[in-house]
């Protein structure tokens, strides 16, 4: 399957599914059950900075640089019901949304923000070098990149019997489908990819990595009791292996 079909697939699947993410994967969390903003302290001043949400999905993660004082609000997202909950979301805003792949060129000005960000989106894109490079043109000399995504390798891991095991090989590099996506009854697709393709991809791209954060449990988290679970996000399986790797980097 071609990028450009698993976009379209991927779009339908979102505008279905939109309602279960609202306020869902925001600033200032950066996944399931990871650390967040307040404990890693990964960006830098917000105040009067010029700020784009790659995948803004909802808007509350905009809502958190206007609550921060963030001189402008960019965002993007591919799924129209998405940014149509965060024109609502940012409405007391002069928030700048576009219904947009994060491939695709869509005239955002070039050496302009200085902070860009993406919480649990930038592993959507059908063309990770590309998005990258758009990414690196976007920000201004001494800009801030910082992203969030599943950790390729709890992706391979099952729980089930009682025990949590590998699923497949953490090696292969592949497109892989869920039939049924949040409940929904649209396949949605997307590429499986090492922690290392992200950050050899991130140097191609130009960028200085300053930091990787192979996400421990949040505070909140740490005097709570969990058994097993057969979830694919569960506490049980975040204290074994990170849900989450995040990185910040600079142009």
């Amino acid at each position: 399957m071609k990028g450009i079909e698993i976009l379209e697939h991927n779009k339908k699947c979102w505008d279905d599914v939109a309602p279960e993410f609202y306020g869902k994967e925001a600033l200032p969390e950066f996944g399931p059950y990871t650390v967040t903003e307040e404990e890693i302290r990964l960006f830098d001043s917000i105040e009067n900075k010029r700020v784009l949400d790659i995948g803004c999905g909802s808007g509350h993660s905009l809502k958190y640089m206007a609550d921060h004082q963030a001189r402008e609000l960019w965002g993007l997202d591919l799924s129209s019901a998405q940014i149509k909950t965060a024109q609502e979301v940012l409405q007391d805003t002069d928030a700048r949304l576009f219904c947009a792949a994060m491939e695709d060129s869509i005239g955002l000005p070039n050496e302009y923000f200085d902070i860009i960000y993406s919480i649990y989106a930038l592993g959507w894109t059908t063309d990770l070098a590309k998005t990258l490079s758009a990414i690196y043109s976007y920000l201004k000399e001494g800009g801030s990149f910082i992203f969030s995504w599943e950790h390729p390798f709890y992706t391979n891991l099952l729980a089930e019997d009682g025990i949590v095991k590998l699923q497949g090989s953490y090696q292969e590099e592949e497109v892989y489908s869920y039939s049924s996506f949040k409940g929904g009854n649209l396949p949605v697709y997307l590429y499986k990819r090492k922690l290392s393709t992200y950050i050899n991809e991130l140097v191609k791209a130009g960028f200085t990595i300053e930091r990787l954060v192979e996400g421990e449990t949040a505070s909140k988290y740490h005097n709570q009791q969990e058994d097993f679970s057969k979830r694919h996000y569960s506490l049980y399986k975040a204290r074994m292996v990170p849900t989450t790797f995040i990185i910040k980097a600079r142009k």
